[in-house]
């Protein structure tokens, strides 16, 4: 009342309120001295008749209430000691005092995830093939004069006039839009970036494994010839001579880049496969060659099992080891070939038999010739082809020649063991490249000699190919595991690039036409995707014209080493067949002159030697015979 009276009277009031606590509220005093465990007296209560009482424990500053029951007397017991813990300074020697100590406290309550790993979603790629549609249930689209007459009906209704008039004025802003700005144009055209000084490097993006429990290799790898659908097929299977396990799976499989932890496609057949083919027309068709000499082609939108093969008493009697598809109006011939000595042509339309049969014999020879790979280019000549043999012989061949003996042509020959892979320049078709044994050999179609030869290596050559973008580099697959990149607009005698992928034997090889993506197949079902820089892709500037300028140097060097040994041929069949005609009146003759000419530089004697040997003739008198 006096706080409220001195406010009125300074002319400002303060209202306040005190707020009180009672000690016991406080809880216990703070000791900082050790003392005895406290003591606890409990007073038990006895029930009588009809009292209500309790049981009520007592500790120094508290008291609980424990139950309600009738007792009839209180009974006090003796105080006791529960527990007495005393300090032991001994064991701060077994402790480190942590100075200074940071402690954060959370206001919300600490929670903890019971699962580490996020539920895993498998995605899976599905489409359907659209042609056509939107058409009334009474016009039939396939017929062409339903159609027709349709469209004549729709395009005079005013309806659609009206609707093609508002259209075509959008349109029409949009392509005045476009007329005055090129939102394509290339800023820096022709300018070339360069890579002479980057070094070169390949780095690994994924590896395909073989899905099935008993591993196969990876026997042949063909890339989606659609650059935008980044799938490669590869064919698995074991070629050794009954080394097929029981419970063997026969499926290969198509690989997407953007999906490697699971096949795209499965293809099934009959067998194994050995190879396997896009059609470059219809990339939705893949044509395959089996371990047990089939042939069949499959159609992805039409399922995994293939949409015909060939009959076993027509097909090959060996393995199918290679397959090309030829350049035709209806895009469904192909070829194939095989180590039992024959190149069959066949019509994915009617693969009762083949079209057309070939037996692999060396012009003027009776030695039949085991294929284990083949190259066609088109581009090359669309009858063309070259098979190379498992005797390291190089066969070209000719399939619309004029004389049919003549549709095995030149064989060349070179190699120790088989061709495993054969291919031509991309840039200069009349070029080819042959990889077999120890080595890699490049040929030019008018020569039975190769031009160039890569040193022999240690291990054994097994697959490779030409960069589909630069005209100078192409690809070596070694047993040992190695991937060689040889670049040969900047050296010739050793690869520029080596990369080791795996442990095991390298079987097969093949890079995407961007000619940055290359896929290598091993023997224990594994395909390692590999990415090259860009030096090793893009074309160098004067490129072309430098490796055609070496390539034709080369050839005009072995044309010249050619002429030379025929000439040194020639001239020892005409020495042997002097020989052999006794011509030994021309011997005599030039001994004769030899021992003229001899005698005359030696012997002084002042005397000329004509027709008579000088050993035949007396010597002067006082010449001495030891001369």
């Amino acid at each position: 009342r006096a706080a409220r009276r001195i406010g009125q009277r300074s002319g400002a009031m303060e209202v306040y309120h005190m707020y009180t606590k009672t000690r016991k509220d406080f809880g216990r005093h703070a000791r900082f001295d050790d003392e005895p465990s406290e003591a606890r007296f409990v007073r038990t209560l006895q029930p009588t008749g009809s009292s209500r009482v309790g049981k009520q424990i007592f500790t120094k500053g508290q008291k609980f209430a424990v139950c309600a029951d009738l007792f009839p007397s209180l009974v006090s017991s003796p105080r006791q000691v529960v527990s007495d813990i005393r300090p032991e300074p001994e064991l701060k020697a077994d402790y480190i005092e942590r100075n200074p100590v940071t402690t954060t406290v959370q206001v919300a309550p600490e929670l903890s995830e019971h699962e580490a790993n996020t539920q895993q979603i498998s995605y899976a790629t599905t489409g359907f093939s659209h042609t056509e549609g939107g058409w009334p249930k009474d016009i039939d689209c396939s017929e062409a004069d339903h159609v027709i007459r349709y469209r004549k009906k729709v395009e005079k209704d005013e309806e659609y006039i009206k609707a093609i008039s508002q259209l075509g004025t959008q349109v029409e802003d949009l392509i005045k839009q476009n007329n005055a700005i090129d939102i394509y144009e290339e800023y820096f055209e022709g300018a070339v970036a360069d890579h002479s000084s980057e070094q070169p490097f390949a780095k690994t993006l994924t590896v395909f494994r073989d899905p099935s429990e008993i591993k196969r290799s990876a026997s042949y790898i063909s890339w989606n010839p659609d650059i935008n659908n980044r799938k490669c097929a590869i064919a698995y299977s074991i070629l050794g001579f009954q080394e097929q396990p029981e419970g063997m799976s026969k499926s290969s499989y198509i690989w997407d880049v953007n999906n490697p932890n699971k096949p795209d496609f499965e293809l099934k057949g009959p067998s194994q496969l050995c190879c396997v083919n896009y059609n470059p027309k219809d990339t939705n068709i893949l044509s395959g060659g089996m371990y047990n000499g089939q042939i069949g082609y499959w159609d992805i939108r039409k399922g995994h099992t293939p949409v015909d093969t060939s009959p076993i008493e027509k097909s090959h009697r060996d393995p199918c080891y290679d397959m090309a598809w030829l350049q035709s109006k209806t895009g469904t011939e192909c070829t194939s070939v095989s180590t039992d000595g024959y190149v069959y042509w066949w019509d994915t339309r009617r693969l009762g038999e083949p079209v057309e049969s070939l037996q692999l014999k060396e012009k003027n020879g009776e030695t039949i010739f085991g294929a284990v790979s083949m190259e066609y280019e088109s581009i090359a000549g669309p009858t063309k082809f070259m098979i190379g043999t498992e005797q390291g012989t190089v066969l070209m061949c000719n399939r619309k020649a004029k004389n049919p003996t003549d549709r095995i042509g030149t064989a060349y020959h070179g190699h120790h063991g088989p061709v495993y892979s054969l291919e031509r320049n991309p840039f200069f078709p009349k070029y080819f490249m042959s990889i077999g044994d120890w080595s890699a050999r490049v040929w030019m179609e008018d020569l039975k000699t190769p031009i160039m030869t890569t040193r022999y290596h240690g291990t054994y050559l097994t697959g490779g190919t030409w960069s589909p973008t630069r005209p100078g580099v192409f690809f070596t697959i070694k047993m040992d595991g190695e991937l060689d990149v040889w670049d040969y607009y900047y050296k010739q005698n050793d690869p520029t690039l080596s990369v080791k992928v795996t442990d095991k034997q390298l079987t097969s090889f093949n890079v995407q036409d961007t000619g940055r993506l290359v896929t290598v197949g091993a023997s224990d079902g594994s395909a390692t995707l590999m990415e090259l820089c860009e030096g090793l892709a893009t074309m160098q500037p004067n490129e072309k014209a430098s490796i055609n300028q070496m390539l034709e140097r080369e050839t005009k060097r072995e044309k010249n080493l050619e002429t030379r040994a025929k000439e040194l041929k020639n001239a020892a069949k005409k020495n042997a067949h002097r020989h052999d005609d006794g011509e030994d009146g021309d011997s005599d003759q030039a001994m004769a002159q030899v021992e003229k000419d001899f005698m005359s530089l030696t012997v002084n004697t002042g005397m000329k030697f004509d027709d008579v040997s000088p050993l035949d003739m007396d010597l002067p008198e006082g010449a001495d015979m030891d001369m």
